[in-house]
């Protein structure tokens, strides 16, 4: 679980923050049991700190009240990258096997041949470096994160929404006498005028404590550092209409995140916010993750399931899951549901997945 998976707040959510009867709210309400469950099941530890949410600001205290809840108790933390892990372990128990280091270049249907034999129940080729073998499938169904809308195309799907990686910076909280008195997720009350939460903090399994993120735009898909450039990455980035707009509309807050970036203090008079007596001597620069965002063409963050199949012959027999928006860990083995359900119906397979709550976006139909 290098990227996403493993390099998060590590946080289970409870669904406090997301809208009624919406289908982020369904997934994560489910998937928190399903992963509490899990974790259980699997001896994965785990901790129910939960969740207490400060006002900070004057114009925050209606949007509190709105909310009707400061205290969400059902918030856990877990090492996610031992979840994924563990997830891993299952697959290969069930008969599968996991390659890693298996960059896809190219995804095609072989037509039925007498001299294939049995192979002709896996016509689905996917291909990575020559040096590395070819993998055969009768069906395919893809999850992959920063690389999501790059491996869409390889069936024929739409470039759009395009992925925009943004790097999330963290501090760590080396005062002890500090770190004691974060004892659950401390988080900020939600603005609907930015599109990211802003900095919040979070105690760790190991009993370290985070403190952020910011929210960067990210030189490489994978880019964990200032340092970590790709020119490839970064004109595709720039030259996308929708980037360019996002931009323009969040000029401001893009600069202002920028220099918290650069200078570790601008991020501590964010968090003294939150705790006033911290110091920059209390923290030091942490890890960092790297936040695959789908952008549609109008600079809109995609908020949604956005589900893709591409063309031809490769349509019948590919699934990829294009945006699995966050709290995506903790929705994890509900989005799982809904996947094997969509898989069920486009593949027609004979043992239907349990219903999902509700269908998600289909390019296909747009």
């Amino acid at each position: 679980a290098p990227h996403q998976s493993g390099n998060n707040s590590g946080v289970l959510h409870a669904g406090i923050y997301y809208a009624p009867g919406s289908l982020k709210a369904k997934l994560c309400v489910r998937g928190i049991d399903l992963a509490y469950e899990y974790c259980d099941k699997h001896n994965v530890p785990y901790k129910k700190v939960g969740k207490l949410i400060v006002a900070v600001e004057e114009a925050e205290v209606p949007r509190l009240e709105g909310l009707k809840a400061l205290w969400s108790p059902h918030t856990g933390i877990v090492d996610w990258a031992l979840v994924t892990n563990s997830y891993a372990a299952d697959f290969e128990t069930r008969g599968g096997t996991v390659y890693t280091e298996y960059p896809l270049k190219s995804m095609t249907v072989v037509g039925e041949s007498s001299k294939l034999g049995a192979a002709n129940d896996y016509p689905v080729v996917l291909e990575s470096e020559p040096s590395l073998s070819k993998i055969r499938s009768k069906f395919v169904i893809t999850c992959c994160g920063l690389q999501s809308d790059r491996v869409a195309q390889l069936s024929g799907g739409s470039p759009v929404p395009k992925i925009i990686p943004f790097r999330g910076e963290y501090l760590l909280l080396v005062s002890e006498s500090k770190k004691k008195l974060i004892t659950t997720n401390v988080y900020p009350v939600p603005d609907p005028r930015f599109p990211f939460l802003g900095v919040h903090f979070t105690p760790r399994m190991n009993g370290d404590v985070w403190l952020g993120p910011n929210a960067l735009l990210a030189f490489k898909r994978e880019g964990y550092r200032f340092s970590d450039i790709s020119f490839t990455d970064l004109y595709d980035a720039l030259s996308y209409k929708g980037m360019r707009k996002l931009a323009f509309k969040f000029l401001g807050y893009g600069i202002k995140e920028f220099y918290r970036g650069l200078w570790i203090t601008g991020q501590v008079k964010q968090l003294q916010k939150f705790m006033p007596d911290l110091r920059r001597s209390d923290v030091a620069r942490g890890p960092a993750g790297v936040r695959a965002q789908a952008l549609d063409l109008n600079g809109n963050l995609v908020d949604d399931f956005v589900f893709d199949s591409g063309q031809g012959e490769l349509s019948k027999r590919v699934l990829h899951v294009r945006n699995a928006p966050s709290p995506g860990a903790t929705s994890s083995l509900a989005i799982a549901e809904m996947i094997g359900e969509r898989a069920s119906t486009l593949f027609n397979l004979k043992h239907k997945a349990p219903k999902s709550p509700t269908a998600p976006r289909d390019l296909r139909s747009q």
